[in-house]
Formats: C-alpha cells, sequence, structure tokens
C-alpha cells in the first residue's frame, strides 16, 4: 500500500476517534476531536497531491479518499445536530448533495468520463472544513472558560446553513454539467 493511501486509510480511522471524543464527557474532549479533525484535514489535503506528484493514483484511492471524506464530514454534521449545533435540515441538505455528486462521479468514472470539481465545489469544501473546525475550537471556549456560550448554537447553525447554500449550488452545477457528459440510458 502506497503512502497516499495510506494516509487516506489513517483518515477512515481517525473518524471514529474523531466522533467518541466529539460526544464523549472528558476534560477537553472538544480540543482533541479539534485536533484529530484538523490531522484528518490535512490528510485530505496531502493525499491526492501527493498520490499525482509521486504517480501513485489507483483505484482504491480513488474510491476510498471521498468515502474517508464523506465519513468524516458526515460524522461531524450527525454530531453537531446531536449537540443542538445545528437544524436536520442544513444537515440534509448538504448529504444530499454529497452523496448526489458522488453516485454521479461513480457513474461518470464507470462509463470512463471525468468531470472535475468546479469552483463552488472547492469553496464549499474549503467553507466546510474552516466552519467545523471554528465550531469545534468554539466548543472547547464554550466548556474550558464558559463564554460566547449565548451564541454557540445560533452561530454554529448560521455557519452550517452558509455550508448548505454552497452545497446546493455547487451540486447544481455539477449535476447540470454531468447530465451533459453522462449517458443515463445504461
Amino acid at each position: 500500500m502506497n503512502t497516499p493511501n495510506k494516509l487516506t486509510l489513517a483518515r477512515v480511522v481517525m473518524t471514529p476517534f474523531f466522533l467518541g471524543f466529539l460526544l464523549c464527557d472528558l476534560p477537553h474532549h472538544w480540543l482533541i476531536a479539534t485536533a484529530i479533525f484538523l490531522l484528518a484535514s490535512v490528510t485530505d489535503a496531502i493525499d491526492g497531491k501527493l498520490a499525482r506528484k509521486n504517480n501513485q493514483v489507483t483505484t482504491f484511492g480513488q474510491l476510498l479518499d471521498p468515502l474517508a471524506d464523506k465519513m468524516l464530514t458526515t460524522a461531524a454534521l450527525l454530531a453537531f445536530i446531536h449537540l443542538d449545533l445545528c437544524g436536520v435540515w442544513p444537515v440534509f441538505l448538504i448529504l444530499t448533495r454529497e452523496f448526489a455528486v458522488t453516485s454521479m462521479r461513480l457513474i461518470a468514472a464507470a462509463q470512463g468520463v471525468v468531470i472535475p470539481a468546479n469552483i463552488f465545489g472547492k469553496i464549499k469544501t474549503a467553507t466546510q472544513m474552516v466552519f467545523t473546525g471554528m465550531i469545534l475550537f468554539w466548543g472547547e471556549l464554550v466548556e474550558t472558560f464558559g463564554f460566547l456560550k449565548l451564541n454557540f448554537a445560533q452561530v454554529s447553525n448560521g455557519m452550517i446553513w452558509i455550508t448548505a447554500v454552497l452545497a446546493v449550488v455547487s451540486g447544481g452545477i455539477y449535476i447540470c454539467k454531468a447530465k451533459k457528459v453522462i449517458d443515463f440510458t445504461m
């Protein structure tokens, strides 16, 4: 197994630890969850670039990388619902977009078609990662120092709604492009 695939697999392994620390009641569990999330996000940024740079792109990596991303982001979003930091609807929109785009990518790949990510998708992903990191770190500040607690849930929910809007826009653009190049009659 090459290094990029090991990094992707590490992200899969980190996800249950991230979720476990986020939802447990240990001292500084928010900070530990934040650190795990940031480490997982770094592996996400590195694995693909490393694979392309070193000519180590594999089918396994191409399949596992988006799955690892979905596992990590889904875990965070569902935990945020559980912790009353956001509503169900924005998470539903984000996850529907993720699974629709992933499905389109799989169909396209089966037909030998590559549909590159659009700028809105990249902005959505960056925004989602930054906002998730901010929410996690804010949770640590609230728990450790007790300040900013009054606005924590409202601001967190707002961040997730912004991500949901970006998800719908980027997903719509992606699906429109996919409809032009994918044969759905197969």
